[in-house]
């Protein structure tokens, strides 16, 4: 019988990729953590960890191992939520989601929710996708908007990541410049799109680490290098400082501001994307996983609708000629 507590220090060593970390993390020593990893190995009769002196990684023993042991903690921690909730009279419901995407979608969303069920005790976590996943396998949330760059999505049917993910569509990364900006007369005047690569001297701004990586994928397969002049954690600052004349930027659609000195135009296929979408745990029942899905419901209507209204009111006033539609006023 494998121990469950055993099992528990296994997912904390797993977890810090060490003894001493993981020693640190439980508030006890070493020595005991190595103790309780022998007895489980012993009980297993196989090994789990292979020690170094670079520090402790799992065998294939060991990994299924901590997977039991993450779905384990996932379910004890569900459990301890319903337990909780068996005696209060209101229920509790989490939503974790970035903050550009839940500017977009959420409010529409929850001003209709919240005001169909009075009864709900309603928290929202403002979290990027590193964090809200675990967060809602692990039973810190119910729902999860959120995105993935390129790659498959965060969970499919029948993998063992304990969600659910429903694709709620492409947000496609911008390029905004200063309107005053030489290149943004030239952009208006042809019908295509700019290429990276004719923008390979400029300075850029991103707004948010993770877009620094798309950016030097899509430069690399454009033939380019690009510089970075700042890589900010908010799409209104990096706007901002385009305004000031630091650099251009890479935002995405639903992180634009409207600003009558800024200007966005879409890059040249292959462009970088964020593919949006919601987590659901698949564990989830009773009441709570029940709003969970409707919630999520109404957030998949507000992201199907047309989107003639959206792009007015961040790209500013529609503009009467052709020619005028080749960028969009941010």
């Amino acid at each position: 019988m494998i121990d469950v507590q055993r099992l528990a220090v296994l997912r904390e060593v797993a977890r810090h990729g060490s003894f001493n970390r993981a020693a640190l993390a439980l508030h006890c020593t070493p020595s005991a953590v190595s103790q309780q990893i022998a007895a489980l190995e012993r009980g297993l009769g196989a090994p789990a960890v292979e020690r170094s002196t670079r520090g402790v990684t799992l065998t294939d023993a060991g990994r299924l191992l901590v997977e039991a042991a993450d779905s384990i903690a996932a379910e004890l921690a569900d459990t301890q939520r319903r337990i909780d909730r068996l005696a209060a009279e209101r229920i509790a419901l989490t939503v974790a989601a970035f903050a550009s995407g839940g500017r977009r979608l959420l409010p529409a969303a929850l001003s209709g929710f919240v005001a169909d069920h009075p009864e709900v005790e309603l928290t929202i976590l403002e979290a990027e996708p590193e964090e809200s996943l675990p967060g809602v396998r692990e039973g810190r949330a119910d729902l999860a908007l959120a995105y993935h760059f390129d790659g498959p999505p965060p969970a499919r049917p029948g993998d063992r990541s304990g969600l659910d993910w429903t694709p709620l569509g492409v947000d496609p990364l911008r390029v905004v410049l200063p309107r005053r900006h030489p290149a943004s007369t030239r952009f208006l005047d042809r019908p295509d799109p700019p290429h990276l690569a004719e923008l390979a001297d400029q300075r850029w701004i991103l707004g948010c680490h993770k877009s620094a990586g798309l950016l030097a994928r899509h430069a690399e397969l454009a033939g380019v290098e690009v510089r970075i002049s700042c890589t900010a954690t908010d799409y209104g600052f990096a706007q901002s400082l385009v305004r000031a004349g630091v650099g251009i930027a890479l935002i995405p659609e639903i992180g634009l501001t409207r600003h009558p000195d800024l200007i966005a135009f879409p890059l040249a296929e292959p462009s970088p994307r964020r593919h949006l979408g919601l987590a659901l745990s698949r564990r989830r029942r009773g009441p709570a996983a029940r709003l969970a899905e409707e919630l999520a419901s109404r957030i998949r209507g507000e992201a199907e609708q047309p989107t003639t209204d959206f792009p007015a009111a961040v790209r500013g006033r529609p503009r009467p000629t052709p020619k005028a539609t080749k960028g969009d006023q941010v």
